[in-house]
């Protein structure tokens, strides 16, 4: 039965869009408004596709349903993978109307919107994101791209969609690993932006890993909410938007060191944003027992709290130094003034660097 708990807009003038968060919406939501041609397809995974795809497909009354089945892995999310995308629409004769729907978690939508900036110089696309992670985070604010061996999302695009399907029934499929996961991204954004929302993460942890669903949709809603200011304010990462990168330059290096797929993107940025924490005590501008209290919440949410057996403080840096966020040779870091406000920085000491680097290393 189709339940909608909240709804939302990312408000981008004529590229503005809506955000559906509800229960039931996979096949009950009808996303056909959003498609201005005749011709969809469905970009999904060979694990979802059995879950979902009947669902999806549904979901896109009246129009003519393509599909293309990608192997499951953040391994995959490369150049190879992505023309498997470019060759279904090319096969099946699909034109600059088409719309791309990208049915699954973040590799999928991050695949499938940078496919839909590419095609024929950009055709629209949908999100459909089945995991945490991508609900609350890569669905939304039009970041698209591919991995490279040497830096994750190095290739991309900006590409918004022109809608935002959340079903929150998705999750109840989900392994425990990706539910600690996708917490790592909703913790992000009390740290970053709301305070009063770690308090209430705090209180409803443990609802929100035994997958309630009243839970599940305030934590997805307050996420999107906060993401969706955030995008409107800054579309292109000019300024502000950097915010919303916190622990993922620590996380990209473990991410890129112990093998895409390896480490999930949640469990990196998780470690990462303890090891920003830290960093933010180092550098004066948080104390002790707030760190803490940000490490204590990750913690709840089984999230790893150090860097993967025997990564060097070497290693580190060598990762972090290309990491896409870095200007004109200098290391940017996202670090707390406070819990609930971040900034950027390029000037943080290096000792302070090294040490917190060294209290994160086995």
């Amino acid at each position: 039965m189709q339940k909608i708990y909240r709804e939302l807009r990312v408000d981008l003038g004529e590229r503005s869009y809506p955000i559906v968060i509800g229960s039931g919406l996979m096949g009950g939501y009808d996303l056909s408004p959003y498609v201005a041609g005749t011709q969809v397809m469905i970009v999904t995974n060979e694990t979802v596709a059995p879950l979902y795809l009947d669902s999806a497909k549904a979901s896109f009354p009246g129009k003519s349903v393509d599909v293309v089945v990608l192997p499951d892995g953040e391994k995959y999310k490369e150049w190879q993978t992505l023309n498997r995308i470019f060759d279904a629409l090319l096969e099946n004769r699909h034109t600059r109307k088409t719309t791309i729907a990208a049915l699954g978690g973040g590799v999928i939508g991050d695949m499938a919107g940078f496919a839909a900036a590419c095609y024929q110089r950009g055709v629209p696309f949908i999100q459909m994101p089945t995991t945490l992670l991508s609900q609350v985070d890569s669905s939304v604010g039009g970041k698209t791209g591919i991995n490279h061996p040497l830096g994750k999302n190095m290739v991309g695009a900006f590409h918004q969609p022109q809608a935002v399907l959340i079903d929150t029934d998705t999750l109840k499929t989900l392994p425990p690993r990706e539910v600690s996961a996708g917490l790592a991204e909703v913790i992000k954004y009390g740290l970053i932006r709301d305070e009063p929302f770690l308090g209430w993460l705090e209180g409803n942890m443990q609802a929100l890993l035994d997958l309630d669903p009243e839970a599940q949709a305030e934590a997805i809603f307050r996420s999107c909410r906060c993401k969706a200011d955030v995008v409107a304010l800054d579309e292109k990462e000019g300024g502000l938007r950097a915010i919303l990168n916190l622990g993922h330059t620590f996380g990209h290096a473990i991410e890129t060191h112990a093998g895409y797929g390896n480490w999930l993107h949640g469990e990196a940025v998780g470690t990462g944003m303890m090891m920003a924490a830290d960093l933010s005590v180092r550098e004066g501008c948080i104390t002790a027992v707030e760190r803490d209290r940000a490490v204590d919440l990750i913690r709840r949410a089984r999230l790893p709290d150090m860097a993967p057996a025997g990564m060097s403080q070497a290693r580190f840096m060598d990762l972090m130094a290309v990491d896409k966020k870095n200007v004109d040779g200098s290391l940017r870091l996202v670090l707390l003034k406070s819990l609930g406000e971040a900034y950027v920085t390029g000037d943080a000491s290096p000792d302070s660097l090294r040490a917190t680097l060294q209290a994160f290393i086995h």
